[in-house]
């Protein structure tokens, strides 16, 4: 007997979630997704420049002993407000901290030194062991820079961001983070391994399970505001609520937005608007 067809009540809209490779594949879903990298680059090495020009960069610290653990701090004009961080996105396989320089001139502006950090990238290292090179590099970097941390991170950066307010995390400056606002961030990871990017990642379930934010209790007094694009792919929307709902029944003060007419790329580059929402997200203004 052949089962019977799902369907829809007439009051519904829309229809069944879409396969998995789809649900993740941003760069399919965007027009000319191949050209932001090159444009990104661009408009971080300009910023790198002026900023070395003024005297106000300092790029490569390490903050451990691998090629890839560094990280560049910006620094404003006058003493720091606090130190703002951005962590890159790329699915935990791609890009580093150089594409993304640009970024640093939302918060700069409001007072802030802002820090960019590299990490190891996927298949050479797990996600749990790139989580723990986030750990390290906050604080390293906060030794740097007094005052409040906020953290701030895109996709994969997102899901790093989240996870250092998770319980479980040993983190030396945790009582110095005041909020962390995770763009288009991955707060479940279980529906990677169903994808064909986990032949890159090698999750399996136990770690999937256990580097996911959204399976994780947040400190005490953790402030978390998730932010996606109106236009980014259902997951993705999914995901940005996802954690907020989750952390607010646990006693976490949280808040979910979307930006209308942005997608997955686009939504991370009201950062470097010293007057724009998502500056204002992460500032705390």
């Amino acid at each position: 007997m052949q089962a019977p067809t799902m369907q829809a009540p007439t009051w519904m809209t829309g229809g069944a979630l879409g396969d998995l490779d789809r649900a993740y594949d941003n760069v399919g879903a965007i027009p000319d997704a191949k050209r932001y990298p090159a444009r990104w680059s661009e408009a971080a090495a300009s910023f790198r420049d002026d900023l070395s020009r003024q005297g106000r960069a300092r790029l490569g610290l390490p903050y451990g002993a691998g090629p890839r653990h560094a990280y560049d701090l910006f620094l404003p004009e006058g003493t720091p407000a606090g130190l703002a961080v951005f962590v890159h996105g790329g699915y935990w396989k791609a890009f580093d901290r150089s594409v993304w320089s640009h970024l640093a001139a939302g918060p700069l502006a409001h007072g802030f030194a802002v820090a960019l950090p590299s990490y190891t990238l996927c298949p050479e290292a797990r996600i749990a062991g790139i989580t723990a090179e986030i750990a390290a590099f906050l604080d390293r970097a906060s030794a740097e820079v007094a005052g409040p941390i906020h953290l701030s991170g895109h996709s994969a950066g997102g899901h790093l961001v989240s996870r250092m307010l998770c319980t479980d995390i040993d983190l030396a400056c945790a009582g110095r983070i005041g909020r962390v606002v995770s763009i288009s961030g991955v707060h479940d990871l279980r529906p990677l391994l169903g994808t064909p990017m986990n032949e890159t990642l090698r999750l399996d379930a136990g770690e999937a399970r256990a580097e996911s934010p959204a399976l994780h209790a947040p400190r005490p007094g953790a402030r978390l505001v998730a932010v996606a694009g109106g236009d980014e792919l259902p997951e993705f929307r999914r995901q940005n609520l996802l954690l907020p709902t989750i952390w607010h029944g646990l006693g976490a003060e949280t808040a979910a937005f979307e930006i209308a007419g942005l997608h997955h790329f686009s939504v991370i580059e009201g950062l470097s608007d010293p007057e724009g929402g998502l500056t204002r997200a992460l500032v705390g203004g």
